[in-house]
């Protein structure tokens, strides 16, 4: 059975979705309510996602449950490769992929496609991928939650930057 529960974090709420399996997906928002009984992969992506948070965690333990084209998780599985408080850029995935630098540049947009629509943002750290030019792209959490979470990793997880990051970034979009 799958369940869902909505985790405080802070740079606003998330909705966690696991079953017996593993994670299978982590959105920006999410339901008002939690459905179904709490599972232990739900338990400890909650433990995992606040000791994230508080700075003690740098990478995630997690099984997870991927969906998506073959190609959608090789791109999902280079991004579990970026180490944490790093970036890496579209075409540097694609580099990876593809040994052929004509076929590198060719599919650097379609690697962009795939991080888009990464399932289990934090935990796959799409977060880490920024243009060409170092400038932050998109992000399906919005451009400052993305700057948030690249400003508190390069903080080595100091909480107290999360919170001075995000909210100089709320008081920007009033």
């Amino acid at each position: 059975m799958t369940s869902t529960t909505l985790f405080d974090s802070p740079i606003g709420p998330l909705s966690v979705t696991a079953d017996r399996l593993g994670v299978s997906a982590l959105r920006f928002g999410g339901p008002t309510a939690r459905s179904g009984p709490p599972c232990e992969r739900l338990r400890a992506a909650t433990t995992q996602l606040d000791q994230y948070f508080a700075g003690e965690r740098r990478a995630f333990e997690l099984p997870l449950v991927l969906g998506g084209t073959e190609f959608q998780r090789r791109v999902w599985s280079a991004l579990l490769e970026i180490p944490y408080a790093t970036t890496t850029t579209y075409g540097a995935i694609a580099a990876q992929l593809w040994s052929d630098p004509a076929q590198a540049r060719l599919h650097a947009r379609a690697v962009g496609a795939a991080v888009g629509s990464t399932p289990i943002p934090i935990v796959i750290p799409c977060h880490r991928v920024v243009g060409a030019n170092g400038s932050l792209t998109g992000y399906g959490g919005g451009l400052a939650r993305k700057r948030a979470l690249l400003d508190f990793e390069a903080s080595r997880g100091a909480p107290e930057v999360m919170a001075a990051s995000w909210g100089r970034r709320q008081l920007a979009l009033l």
